[in-house]
């Protein structure tokens, strides 16, 4: 038997990784944002980081690119518009544009606009504090982990006990209510 604030051997030591403490000393449990509230989160994200990059976009691609993210919006063509490798340079150019908004908000706020909306941040997992440049980096390259066995690792969220995706997993990050 142990000494010590643990030492009754039922408390699950497992949920201590879980535990903060309030300005207050009171120990509490993090609230962790589920898998809709953060894909309502994605959504938002995804309207202003195009609002962002649309002339960016337009600067670079010209007008044939702005005619076919039209087309696609209307439903009255896909992505099938632009030839496989065009349309796949397009995805990786704007997920490299949208890197520096993403990685510096998470920087600046622990959370992009759409997160800040729903209270939500980022956060380290151990130590539920600010997570570091690198963590941060390492969550973004993480999305592309996320994303290509068919969203798998987005899904996961919905499924997993403190609701990390991988890309949070391999980063070490939690997103938790404010």
């Amino acid at each position: 038997m142990g000494v010590g604030l643990f030492a009754n051997s039922n408390y699950p030591v497992r949920e201590m990784e879980d535990q903060i403490i309030s300005d207050t000393g009171v120990v509490e449990q993090p609230r962790y944002v589920g898998f809709w509230a953060r894909f309502l989160a994605f959504l938002l994200d995804s309207i202003w980081i195009t609002i962002v990059l649309a002339p960016v976009l337009l600067l670079l691609f010209g007008e044939e690119f702005m005619a076919m993210v039209e087309s696609s919006a209307n439903g009255a063509a896909s992505i099938g518009v632009v030839s496989g490798s065009d349309a796949s340079v397009n995805l990786v150019v704007k997920l490299l544009l949208s890197a520096p908004f993403i990685i510096g908000f998470w920087l600046w706020k622990s959370a992009t606009p759409g997160k800040m909306l729903l209270s939500a941040e980022i956060v380290d997992a151990k130590t539920l504090a600010k997570p570091g440049t690198g963590q941060l980096i390492i969550r973004y390259i993480g999305y592309f982990i996320s994303l290509i066995p068919f969203g798998l690792g987005f899904l996961w969220i919905a499924f997993d006990r403190r609701k990390q995706g991988w890309h949070d997993k391999i980063a070490g990050t939690l997103v938790v209510k404010r």
